[in-house]
């Protein structure tokens, strides 16, 4: 059983700064990658950003220049640190853990950005 977790969600005014993590515990031989993804009522989940075991990461081009992910492997651990918030990056954060052929799911995390 693999128990995905995350937290450091909140309310923030517009141009803060949030730090996201995410913690994976329980029977994961590899993980291969880890990322976050934002939801808002309505729409689709969308990728923000994630980071594969070798460190290689990517990120959607409206979080580029102001996400920063970054990956702790002895912890099996995911951070996001996001600055300059932006109104438009209210959503429910999730945690995405990958070790194929499976995929984990936390609960999620409200980020709140008030302008």
């Amino acid at each position: 059983q693999v128990h995905v977790e995350e937290s450091g969600g909140g309310l923030v005014q517009a141009g803060g700064s949030l730090r996201l993590s995410c913690a994976a515990s329980g029977s994961i031989f590899s993980i291969n990658r880890m990322g976050w993804y934002r939801q808002v009522p309505g729409r689709q989940r969308e990728l923000v950003a994630f980071i594969i075991s070798g460190g290689r990461t990517n990120y959607a081009d409206s979080v580029k220049g102001r996400f920063t992910i970054s990956r702790d492997n002895a912890k099996n651990t995911v951070y996001l640190q996001m600055n300059s918030l932006k109104p438009e990056d209210t959503a429910v954060y999730y945690c995405n853990v990958f070790a194929e052929p499976y995929s984990y799911w936390g609960q999620g995390t409200q980020v709140t950005v008030s302008s």
